[in-house]
């Protein structure tokens, strides 16, 4: 029993040395500094399940190169970004980051609700579609739903900024406050962030719209399917040939005429093959011309996040007006205050003057003005009539240069 349960062991170990290469376990070897991560793998029939795998070994799965799948990573902050390969589409989505291909979707395992959403929604799809098949192919199928959830999600928090922005900023406009003033910009960053995660999403599949051999590439299950065609016919065609070269080996006697007959026979044969894959990989790239399907498809989520990227643009403005009018009661009310410093300013003229004649007078001169017992009242009273002249004429003097209001 212990016997077994050591060779058990022991070949376990060999395994693993195996696949991770030879060394002490718990050192890191060159190709082993990324660990392994939890996928989601959906089947075309709709079945999921969760996997453990590192970076190479979805790498080597998917034929994708490195820097494709640092797309995927969570640990980096890349935006939007829809990638056509050869034998894959990586799909990064806000919260949805996949790997599709012609038969299965990988999906980066996470507690987010898009993904899980993402994650039964598809299944169920995948299940209803095997017995009424829509005609889009199963790459497609995922993409759509990627493109889906996330307009969906967009679109959610775009309306929910909407249903915040537009009263905080009624409510500035009445009354202008330190409170209200930090909460429009609070909402202004979360709207300047929102718009740039649309605006990449827009411009993504834009940019795919507008390039057709990207859109080309995406037609994973046709490619796949072209394929196998091919090999199957190359096959076909190689048994073929060799065929034919056994049975006149054998039924014919070996001679320098009839041997040269043979080479010309095979070169033939050889031109015929060539000619048929030539054939074939022409009826391929027409094939990829084909690509309204994926088109009609991108352009329809095209119009969806460009409605919400006009919303944010709307609102946007909407903050720009409200601070254009902010600015125009700050200026009034300053402008109040310049005038009123104005006729402030003026006033204390009139009275510095009023005062210093009253305090020349006031003072123990000698002059024949005291002689009189009315003498000071008088020149009070004339001093109070000049200064109200003089302020009279400051007052005309600011209307005539439109200093202060008519």
């Amino acid at each position: 029993m212990l016997k077994s349960l050591f060779l058990r062991f022991y070949s376990d170990v060999q395994a693993n040395n195996n696949f991770h290469g030879s060394g002490l376990p718990g050192i890191k070897r060159r190709g082993q500094g990324h660990g392994s991560r939890s996928w989601i793998k959906i089947d075309e029939h709709g079945n999921s399940k969760i996997l453990e795998l590192d970076k190479a070994t979805l790498m080597r799965h998917c034929s994708l190169p490195a820097r494709d799948l640092r797309l995927l990573d969570p640990k980096f902050i890349y935006p939007s970004t829809i990638l056509g390969r050869e034998q894959a589409i990586v799909v990064n989505l806000e919260q949805i980051r996949c790997v599709i291909t012609a038969d299965e979707v990988i999906l980066m395992n996470s507690l987010d609700a898009c993904v899980l959403q993402y994650e039964s929604e598809l299944c169920k799809r995948l299940q209803i579609n095997k017995d009424q098949p829509d005609g889009l192919p199963f790459e497609f199928r995922a993409l759509e739903l990627a493109l889906e959830l996330t307009c969906l999600s967009l679109d959610a928090q775009v309306k929910e900024l909407e249903l915040e922005v537009y009263p905080v900023l009624d409510e500035l406009a009445s009354s202008i406050n330190t409170l209200n003033l930090e909460r429009v910009r609070r909402l202004k960053g979360q709207l300047l962030a929102l718009t740039q995660r649309v605006q990449k999403v827009c411009d993504e599949i834009e940019h795919l719209m507008d390039d057709d051999g990207d859109m080309a590439e995406m037609y994973l299950t046709e490619k796949k399917q072209r394929k196998e065609d091919y090999f199957n016919n190359d096959s076909y065609d190689q048994v073929d040939i060799y065929g034919k070269i056994r049975g006149a080996a054998r039924s014919a006697p070996v001679s320098p005429a009839s041997s040269t007959t043979g080479v010309h026979k095979l070169q033939r044969a050889f031109s015929n093959l060539s000619s048929s894959k030539h054939g074939s990989i022409s009826a391929s790239s027409n094939g990829q011309e084909n690509i309204d399907q994926l088109e009609m498809l991108l352009e329809a989520y095209f119009v969806v996040v460009d409605s919400a990227l006009n919303k944010l643009s709307s609102l946007k403005e909407y903050i720009d007006d409200t601070e254009d009018l902010i600015n125009i009661k700050l200026a009034n009310v300053q402008n109040q205050l310049i005038q009123f410093e104005l006729l402030l300013t003026a006033a204390t003229f009139v009275a510095t003057i009023f005062a210093m004649v009253t305090a020349v007078f006031g003072m123990n001169l000698k002059t024949t003005v005291f002689d009189d017992p009315d003498g000071f009242d008088w020149t009070i009273i004339i001093t109070g009539i000049f200064c109200l002249v003089l302020y009279i004429a400051f007052m005309i003097y600011f209307k005539h240069k439109k200093l202060l209001p008519l």
